[in-house]
């Protein structure tokens, strides 16, 4: 039987229990509300962002971790490259289920591992199998902790978690039903990350979507759910941790301007990584809406803020938006270890915060060693 949307009460009182319906919706009172977050606020007129101190000249090893994943970047050379730069030994390693290349570290003794695994044998779901074993082995590594990598693992479960906190993201639905009968949405893998099999073809009437989710879950053998399509602006915010603090690094905003006219504005597998592609060209990046809309800003600034807390991120993050034609924002994507190749949104924010790609594999290792100590580091927006 087709069960309702839910309201954010019956989210909030629903969301342990493991019978829960397979679709939510926030109400529209409630994308603003986020005092169950503890959002930090944001310090006016505080817009430097702190420079990197400076790594001394290092001799210590650090392994970048990689797995070969067909038709995905590969940002393990870029990495490597960059420790080259600053001075440590690296070597890239591929990483394989059996996890036998981290098996050989302890007797390497690595000052930490560059973690880049966001999938084993193309399947996201292994990925937390890599920071569990250097867990159980001592060895510290960059990015997200396993549980935040856990946590994020299924778009579903972080919609849920999301939901449960208060914070706006677009309703869903795991078969595709329960939606209101002029809903387009759009159809997404619940485990892939990287905006694997995204396409024009993923955006469609509510009424097509449970037969496209079960055969596209079919067909590539990974679950798939349905949420609502958000017709709007696209922002990405990247989060970046130094020694003390976590930064908001310029908010990039996706262009959509040179598509095609009836094609629907997503920013799919191909605007991302197939540079040949009309989506690929037809996409663009544009920065300057802390100094064009600072309203806008702020708000998307504390809502990633809140994800970066809620999830317990560390190292570095992206969280993504749309804004609806209302202005009201909606979180689409939380992304723990987002690419490092130096054509990424966040590559490019860093470059606008006034960063070098190696100033921010830097900042990258030099708060992975700190994150090991017990201090908690602070919230600031720069």
């Amino acid at each position: 039987m087709n069960r309702p949307l839910w309201s954010l009460a019956d989210a909030r009182a629903r969301i342990r229990d493991a019978r829960s319906p397979l679709t939510y919706s926030a109400s529209r009172a409630s994308r603003y509300d986020c005092g169950c977050c503890s959002l930090p606020a944001t310090r006016e007129g505080d817009e430097s962002i702190v420079r990197l101190r400076g790594l001394p000249p290092q001799r210590g090893f650090i392994p970048v971790a990689y797995a070969a994943t067909e038709g995905r970047p590969d940002d393990a050379l870029s990495v490597s490259r960059a420790l080259e730069g600053l001075g440590f030994n690296t070597k890239i390693m591929e990483v394989t289920l059996d996890l036998a290349s981290i098996e050989t570290l302890p007797t390497r003794s690595p000052l930490l591992v560059f973690n880049l695994v966001d999938a084993i044998n193309c399947d996201g779901r292994f990925a937390p199998l890599v920071t569990a074993r250097l867990d159980a082995l001592g060895i510290a590594y960059t990015g997200c902790s396993t549980s935040a990598l856990f946590e994020t693992l299924s778009k579903v479960g972080t919609k849920l978690k999301l939901a449960h906190a208060g914070l706006p993201t677009p309703e869903w639905s795991t078969d595709g039903t329960g939606f209101n009968g002029d809903t387009r949405v759009i159809v997404k893998p619940t485990w892939e990350h990287g905006s694997l099999g995204l396409d024009e073809t993923s955006v469609m009437r509510c009424a097509d979507a449970p037969r496209v989710i079960a055969a596209r879950t079919l067909r590539l053998n990974t679950e798939h759910f349905a949420e609502a399509y958000i017709e709007g602006r696209e922002f990405h915010v990247a989060l970046l941790e130094r020694i003390a603090e976590v930064e908001v690094l310029p908010i990039a905003e996706i262009l959509f301007a040179d598509l095609e006219a009836h094609a629907p504005k997503i920013y799919g597998y191909d605007a991302k990584w197939t540079p040949e592609s009309p989506d690929y060209i037809g996409t663009l990046r544009r920065f300057g809406l802390e100094h064009d809309e600072p309203e806008l800003a702020k708000m998307l600034k504390q809502f990633a803020l809140a994800c970066w807390r809620l999830f317990r991120f560390s190292g570095y993050a992206r969280v993504d938006f749309r804004v609806d034609s209302t202005g009201a924002p909606f979180i689409i994507d939380v992304n723990p270890n987002p690419y490092l190749t130096p054509d990424t949104e966040d590559a490019a924010a860093a470059a606008k915060a006034g960063l070098t790609y190696q100033d921010m594999i830097a900042s990258i290792v030099e708060s992975s060693l700190e994150f090991r100590k017990p201090a908690p580091s602070q919230l600031r927006i720069a």
